[in-house]
């Protein structure tokens, strides 16, 4: 795919440089290494976060938000917002509190629940946005709105119960080393990858780049974004899933914190909200650094207070270090 318009110098200077500097400079690498700073931190004031048991417990915690922000990314790409999120993560946590299915099988029907939930949302919010031409923050915010709503109807209260199969097995570990809950993680990388190579996938970046430009060349901007939303939505039903898993109850509430950290996730992985640009990869080991953060600020006695200035801190960090690293490149490739 061709370079999208305005980053043709630092693009063309990556190229003559490392793979590795190429991957700092996209925001993956930065984050990256945010990560595996705030990581040595955290064992330094906790040496336990070097056990299986510690690290586990850490990638449960993660795996709820990165699936959301992994799915805000892909909206975010095309140039477009989705605060529906919320509203999806809510609802699915309510319906497997109310309904839970015991047994493999049944975690197998409620993971499919989720996912069709999440699908038919974002199907609402594609044909909102594509074919009715509503924007992106105004339809997304009806659709959260009205989800919100659905779950209090549904539970009123937190409470209920998570199914047994669900809380214990898919918050353990595989072999006694390896979460189950980072599987979930691994998949979505695996499908971000082959989806990059799809014509869906090209039409996603071309879309945000130059909406005009991509029509012209033959891209059906109403079905990529349509498609967009749509994989947004089984995403965020994903992460509902695995939020209950790890709660183990209901709550008509649970996905509000998910508004905003999905977007400073998805910010922090080096995906500008301008679109065009982005990685799934980059929002998930975001959505991890602020979870990491979370427990290296309790760790090294910081009150709770704190934990939202320390998080929009280094979110400003990151996205401006990273900034001036391609401005960098882009005066020496120039």
């Amino acid at each position: 795919m061709t370079a999208l318009p305005g980053t043709e110098v630092s693009v063309a200077g990556l190229r003559r440089r490392s793979p590795l500097l190429r991957a700092v400079v996209s925001g993956t690498g930065i984050v990256a290494l945010l990560y595996i700073i705030l990581y040595a931190l955290y064992a330094f004031w906790q040496p336990s976060a070097l056990s299986v048991f510690t690290f586990t417990d850490l990638v449960n915690n993660s795996t709820p938000l990165a699936l959301a922000a992994a799915g805000e990314t892909l909206v975010v790409i095309s140039r477009g917002f989705d605060l529906s999120v919320a509203g999806v993560v809510s609802l699915t946590n309510v319906l497997m509190a109310v309904y839970p299915l015991q047994g493999p099988g049944g975690a197998l029907v409620s993971l499919l629940m989720c996912c069709a939930i999440g699908a038919l949302v974002g199907g609402i919010n594609g044909v909102l946005v594509s074919r009715l031409g509503l924007q992106t923050i105004a339809a997304t915010l009806g659709t959260m709105i009205i989800c919100q709503g659905l779950s209090l109807v549904i539970l009123d209260a937190p409470g209920g119960t998570i199914a047994d199969f669900v809380t214990y097995s898919l918050t353990d570990t595989l072999f006694g080393v390896i979460p189950i809950a980072g599987l979930f993680l691994v998949a979505a990388v695996i499908l971000w990858l082959a989806l990059r190579r799809t014509d869906f996938g090209i039409g996603l970046f071309a879309v945000g780049a130059d909406e005009q430009s991509a029509e012209f060349s033959g891209v059906s901007v109403r079905r990529v974004r349509f498609g967009a939303f749509v994989g947004a939505g089984m995403l965020y039903g994903v992460a509902g899933f695995m939020l209950s898993a790890q709660t183990a109850t209901g709550n008509p509430t649970a996905g509000t914190p998910f508004l905003m950290l999905a977007f400073a996730a998805v910010a922090l992985g080096g995906t500008p909200l301008s679109g065009g640009r982005g990685s799934l990869v980059g929002s998930i080991l975001g959505a991890g650094t602020l979870m990491l953060l979370q427990k290296v600020l309790f760790s090294g006695g910081v009150s709770s207070f704190y934990t939202g200035i320390f998080q929009g801190f280094v979110l400003v960090l990151a996205i401006v270090f990273g900034s001036a690293i391609v401005r960098l490149l882009g005066k020496d490739a120039g």
